[in-house]
């Protein structure tokens, strides 16, 4: 994977790897409008380790989507790596996020048809390459390559959240983006899950942008955002 970033040992800051300006973004219920992002200003380095925080229905999903390419917001842009990701079109969106970031979801998301290598060669597939030598490497990582031919229905929730990272990993994103990964788990999984993903990130340099209500698990990243009625606070 990419080498480690170093800009915190450097007086030079290196251009953000992820930029947002003014995003809003809304929902309708009705006739009702709730805007849920309100002009959301956001400056993101290279390897930096950062949790969105902030009480329920704030907005932290919503924003986590909305820097990742998967929700399109209203107004505003925002960049990945110099690239206005919405400037894009559809195919060309699919592939930058294909090429530069890797997605940990609550649920899994796994296909309970393949094993866990398949599942974690499925980014690879998609792009048209052949990834199952890259998939057992990435098994390993988070050390399941002993669990390679094993169904998703066949894994503990905690070893499929470890398949579910290693498809994220698996063509070397510089961006990883986790939605309470680990929501669903017992403490000792998650405090296993987290340690895999800051490892992840520390070792080889990929930015790390996490969602979670656990203020003891924010604590170990670089910087906590707190988001709160639509606005970043800290």
């Amino acid at each position: 994977m990419r080498q480690a970033a170093t800009w915190k040992h450097s007086n030079r800051m290196p251009t953000p790897i992820i930029e947002t300006s003014n995003v809003h973004r809304s929902y309708r219920i009705g006739r009702k409008s709730i805007e849920v992002l309100r002009g959301i200003d956001l400056s993101i380095q290279p390897g930096e380790k950062i949790f969105l925080c902030g009480p329920s229905g704030a907005g932290k999903t919503t924003l986590l989507y909305t820097l990742a390419g998967l929700e399109r917001p209203e107004q505003g842009t925002v960049s990945i790596n110099g690239t206005d990701l919405y400037a894009l079109g559809r195919r060309e969106q699919a592939r930058f996020r294909n090429a530069n970031i890797g997605y940990v979801f609550q649920n899994y998301h796994l296909l309970p048809e393949l094993t866990a290598l398949e599942n974690v060669a499925v980014p690879g597939a998609i792009a048209g390459i052949d990834r199952s030598a890259e998939a057992m490497k990435a098994l390993a990582r988070v050390g399941l390559a002993d669990r390679a031919e094993h169904l998703p229905a066949e894994l503990s929730g905690g070893e499929q959240q470890r398949v579910a990272i290693a498809r994220a990993i698996v063509n070397e994103p510089r961006v990883l983006f986790a939605d309470e990964p680990t929501g669903n788990l017992d403490s000792s999984n998650s405090a296993e899950i987290m340690r895999i993903l800051l490892d992840l990130a520390t070792e080889h340099g990929v930015t790390l942008v996490v969602v979670t209500h656990d203020q003891q698990l924010a604590k170990a990243g670089d910087r906590t955002l707190v988001i709160r009625d639509g606005a970043m606070h800290g």
